[in-house]
């Protein structure tokens, strides 16, 4: 099985790579959660690998973050989830989110992502609620940086959406908006979260 690549992404697409390691193309299917945090083609790169094996095909999906293969490996336990599920799941929120998301019992927020209806949801909170805490342990204990101001990361992200930016992409930039502007204002905090988008 493989468990780890380390290469250069050879050809890049939203959910899916090309890692050459060693002259070897790897084609790696990935969330948007790690796809928005890769360089270029031709960058380095070093992905956290899950080897999906099928009857007709292997399959390698690659993160980032322990977190997120932690995540995707317990979505694609719970009954009625298979990996391209999991992945959309992944893809629609972030992972931290998503760990808060199944704590609370939010339906809502689940039913949000492309793809997952109420019954997927209903399932993801019940099988998945008492199997998160050793995921949110895989963080390595660094603090999110958006848990200490859930109300303005809210607006932040109502007020990207309504100038008409994704939500994987609007989530992204709140978060990185308020890790580099802690203290800023609502405007400031919005300003960054503006030119993260434009990077």
């Amino acid at each position: 099985m493989i468990a780890h690549l380390r290469g250069t992404i050879f050809e890049k697409h939203p959910n899916r790579l090309i890692v050459d390691v060693n002259g070897v193309g790897y084609d790696v299917s990935v969330p948007l959660s790690t796809f928005y945090g890769l360089g270029d083609a031709g960058s380095e790169i070093a992905l956290r690998i899950h080897t999906h094996v099928r009857e007709d095909a292997l399959l390698l999906f690659g993160f980032a973050t322990e977190l997120e293969q932690q995540l995707f490996e317990r979505l694609i336990g719970v009954s009625g989830i298979g990996p391209k599920l999991a992945l959309a799941v992944l893809s629609g929120i972030e992972p931290l989110e998503l760990v808060r998301a199944i704590e609370r019992g939010d339906l809502a927020r689940l039913t949000a992502i492309p793809g997952v209806g109420k019954k997927t949801s209903e399932r993801i909170v019940l099988e998945l609620k008492d199997r998160l805490p050793k995921a949110q342990a895989a963080t390595g204990g660094v603090p999110d940086a958006a848990a200490g101001a859930p109300l303005l990361r809210d607006d932040l992200l109502s007020a990207l959406m309504n100038l008409g930016y994704h939500r994987p992409l609007a989530e992204k930039a709140v978060a990185a908006s308020i890790k580099n502007t802690p203290d800023g204002t609502f405007e400031e905090t919005l300003k960054q979260a503006l030119r993260e988008l434009s990077k």
